[in-house]
C-alpha cells in the first residue's frame, strides 16, 4: 500500500512541493534580510523562519508534535544540541521550537539565492569546514550574538544519521557552551527521516516529533575534558529516539 501511495504522491511532489520550496526559500530569505535591516534580526527570524518552515511542513504534509517545551526558559540563552536525520529537521526546529536561535551553517549555503543573504542578515554563523582556523574564527566572532534569550543550535553529529542510532558527537557545541557558560539544551527530532531521508529526494508525507529535554548545566566542566558532558547530552538526545 505504501508503495502505491508513494507512486501517487510523485506528481504532487514535483508539481507542488519542489516549486513551493524553490519559491518560498528565496522569498522568505529576502523577507528575513529586509526585516533584519529595517527592524532587527530577532524580528526577521520570527517573520521569516517560522512561516517558511510551517508552510513547507503543512504542504508536504508533515504533522509535528512537541514534547517538553515547558522545559525552556525563554529568557535564557542556550547551546542547543540536536540530532540530525533529514533536511526536514530544519523545518521542525524552526517551526516548532519556539525560541530565537542562530544556526551554525556550512559556508556553501551562502550561495543559495535568498537563503544565503537571509541567513547572513539574521546573524546565523557560517563556518568554512575546509579551513579550521577560519571556522574557529567564525565561531568566536559569533559568540557576542548569543545573549538575552538568543541561543545557538548545533547538529552535533555533523552529518545525517540513520534515525535509529546516533553518530559520534563533535565537540564544537560543548566547547562553546563551556566558553560562554551557557546551559546545553538537548533536543531530539524523530520521524523526519521517514518524510525525507538525508541525501535523497524520496519525499513522502508523515509525522515528526520534537522532544525537548532538561537543560544540562556545564558548570565544572573544562574544555580539555568534555567526555563526561558529551556522554550526558548524547544520552539525553538518544533517550528521545523512538524504539525500533
Amino acid at each position: 500500500m505504501r508503495r502505491l501511495l508513494y507512486i501517487l504522491y510523485q506528481p504532487y511532489k514535483w508539481l507542488v512541493m519542489v516549486p513551493v520550496f524553490g519559491l518560498s526559500t528565496p522569498f522568505f530569505g529576502f523577507l528575513a534580510a529586509l526585516a533584519s535591516v529595517l527592524i532587527n534580526p530577532r524580528v526577521g527570524n520570527l517573520a521569516s523562519g517560522l512561516p517558511w518552515a510551517r508552510l513547507n511542513a503543512f504542504l508536504t504534509p508533515m504533522r509535528v508534535t512537541v514534547v517538553g517545551r515547558e522545559r525552556i526558559d525563554r529568557e535564557q540563552s542556550y547551546v542547543i544540541v540536536a540530532n540530525h536525520q533529514s533536511p526536514y529537521d530544519i523545518y521542525v526546529l524552526y517551526g516548532w521550537l519556539g525560541i530565537d536561535f542562530k544556526w551554525v551553517l556550512k559556508q556553501e549555503l551562502r550561495r543559495i539565492p535568498g537563503l544565503g543573504i537571509g541567513c547572513e542578515k539574521l546573524g546565523h554563523i557560517y563556518v568554512d569546514r575546509s579551513n579550521r582556523q577560519a571556522a574557529v574564527r567564525s565561531i568566536h566572532e559569533a559568540k557576542a550574538r548569543i545573549t538575552h534569550g538568543t541561543s545557538v543550535i548545533f547538529f552535533a553529529e555533523g552529518t545525517f544519521g540513520n534515525g535509529r542510532e546516533l553518530l559520534a558527537f563533535k565537540k564544537g557545541a560543548f566547547r562553546m557552551a563551556i566558553d560562554l557558560g551557557l546551559p546545553i539544551l538537548p533536543v531530539t527530532v524523530v520521524g523526519t527521516r521517514e518524510v525525507l531521508p538525508g541525501g535523497s529526494w524520496d519525499l513522502f508525507p508523515g509525522r515528526a516529533k520534537l522532544v525537548v529535554h532538561e537543560p544540562v548545566d556545564v558548570t565544572g566542566h573544562e574544555p580539555g575534558d568534555m567526555s563526561a558532558l558529551i556522554r550526558q547530552v548524547r544520552a539525553a538526545v538518544e533517550s528521545g529516539l523512538e524504539p525500533q
